[in-house]
């Protein structure tokens, strides 16, 4: 089901109403503890923090490509390691859709070159992420982490895009950006439930689902980009078992 929303807010999963004992929690795979938070690796660039901003040489737009592999090859600044790594996992399966970004993260250590890929076969989301990390060991000082992660299509529980549409100067309409959000029912993030006795120990909690974010604006993207989303935000709330 695709859940759609036009210069409105950003549909949200929505937080799961069951309680779940803290014993029989689920191993939460591919996240990362950030600020004592659990977090997903994976659409980095759209949850906020520092905005975003573009690298590489001018012009860099993976947009007119088709090909995942001709796209990865004109946008990412390490698209043999990324080809490698969705091609280990699409085998001789075709890419329905795609989508990638490419942002730099800034933090306290400086900055850090972040890239992914979010390519649908029919049958499964597959993700790839790569980030430059710090390694005093390593020549130049930085090594690539690049991960790779798996999704059925039937995992994925909800899908919600958010377009903003506008008008440019002849009054003709354009899409000025979107917002993608796919939604799993793995548990994201933990919330200590109680019965309102501070001193009793804490037997359940409630947890919302682990949530990928992409998005693109016309600052952050362009034209381009935005229809590649859009369009594969509609791929991916046709493909989604209902």
């Amino acid at each position: 089901m695709l859940v759609t929303a036009v210069a409105g807010s950003t549909p949200e999963p929505p937080t799961t109403a069951a309680v779940l004992p803290l014993c029989h929690r689920p191993w939460v795979g591919w996240m990362t503890d950030l600020r004592g938070l659990w977090v997903s690796l994976f659409g980095k660039a759209a949850r906020g923090g520092l905005a975003p901003r573009r690298v590489g040489p001018a012009g860099a737009d993976w947009s007119p490509y088709e090909r995942f592999d001709e796209a990865a090859r004109v946008y990412f600044l390490h698209a043999d390691v990324a080809l490698e790594s969705v091609g280990g996992v699409l085998g001789r399966r075709r890419v329905r859709g795609f989508t990638l970004e490419r942002v730099v993260d800034l933090t306290e250590a400086g900055a850090s070159v972040w890239q992914e890929a979010a390519v649908c076969d029919g049958r499964r989301l597959i993700l790839w992420h790569s980030e430059e990390v710090a390694d005093d060991e390593a020549p130049g000082g930085t090594v690539l982490d690049s991960s790779v992660q798996v999704l059925p299509l039937g995992a994925i529980r909800h899908v919600g895009m958010r377009t903003m549409v506008g008008r440019d100067p002849a009054g003709l309409r354009v899409n000025r950006g979107v917002h993608l959000v796919l939604a799993t029912a793995t548990p994201h993030e933990l919330n200590p439930v109680q019965d309102g006795d501070p001193e009793a120990p804490i037997a359940a909690a409630r947890f919302r689902p682990e949530a990928f974010r992409f998005s693109k604006s016309l600052d952050d993207g362009g034209p381009g980009q935005i229809t590649r989303l859009i369009s594969f935000g509609r791929l991916m709330g046709r493909l989604v078992p209902g």
